[in-house]
Order: structure tokens, then C-alpha cells, then sequence
């Protein structure tokens, strides 16, 4: 994997490529930062493990999002030291047993942003099934 990031020569302000895929802003004022998008990548690293496994167990899910919560040292460098999932999957009929198996699997096996970010922090998570 390459990629590349510019200087927009505009106070804070970047734009990084990665072939083949949108390019992705970073600003300092307007737009999220570099931390900011780790907190995204995250939840889009084990929503789609997740969403991909309940598909698979042919749970009947009508919308899904995680609310992340992540907590920042005072000293720089200003690392994350703590981050909190919170899985809301809605639907009709979902299996409590399917969405724990789901959510498991990704934080233990599939999830590779988890899985490094696990080595630098306490990593909690989760979930609420609104049933419809």
C-alpha cells in the first residue's frame, strides 16, 4: 500500500491520495484532522466486519452505526488512550447471540485498525439492538 499526502499551502490544510480510491481532506480548521480520521477509520474498519458477519447470519438488520467516544492524553504527542464503541444495531428480530458473535469477531480477529490500535490503548466497546 502507498499513498500520498499533499500540502495544500493553506495554513493546516492536506489532501492525501491513495491510488484508485477519493481523495481524503485533512484540515486543521475545516475539515476533520489526522486523529479525527483514526477515530473514523475504526468504526469503519469494524462496522464493515460487523455489518458483513449479521449479512452472513442472515440477521435482518434495517440500520446500523457505532458511536465512538475516544479519550486523549494532556502531553503531546496527544494520543488516544482510551476509546469506547458503542454498537447500535436496528432491526426486526435480531439475534442477541448473533450481533455478540459478530461484534467479537471483529474486535478479536478481523478488524486490523482495532487490533493496532489495541497495542496503545484500552479499547471497550458495546452494543444496543433496537428491535422495529
Amino acid at each position: 500500500m502507498e499513498a500520498k499526502v499533499i500540502w495544500q499551502k493553506e495554513k493546516l490544510k492536506f489532501i492525501g491520495h491513495i491510488e484508485g480510491s477519493p481523495e481524503v481532506l485533512m484540515d486543521s480548521d475545516n475539515g476533520p484532522t489526522p486523529m479525527e480520521l483514526v477515530l473514523i477509520a475504526l468504526g469503519g474498519c469494524t462496522g464493515m466486519d460487523v455489518i458483513s458477519i449479521l449479512q452472513k447470519m442472515r440477521q435482518d438488520v434495517k440500520d446500523f452505526q457505532i458511536n465512538l467516544k475516544a479519550e486523549r492524553a494532556e502531553e503531546h504527542p496527544r494520543v488516544f488512550t482510551k476509546i469506547n464503541l458503542e454498537y447500535v444495531i436496528y432491526g426486526s428480530n435480531i439475534d442477541e447471540n448473533a450481533v455478540k458473535r459478530a461484534i467479537e469477531l471483529s474486535q478479536e480477529k478481523y478488524c486490523s485498525v482495532g487490533g493496532m490500535l489495541k497495542k496503545a490503548l484500552e479499547l471497550t466497546y458495546s452494543y444496543r439492538i433496537v428491535n422495529e
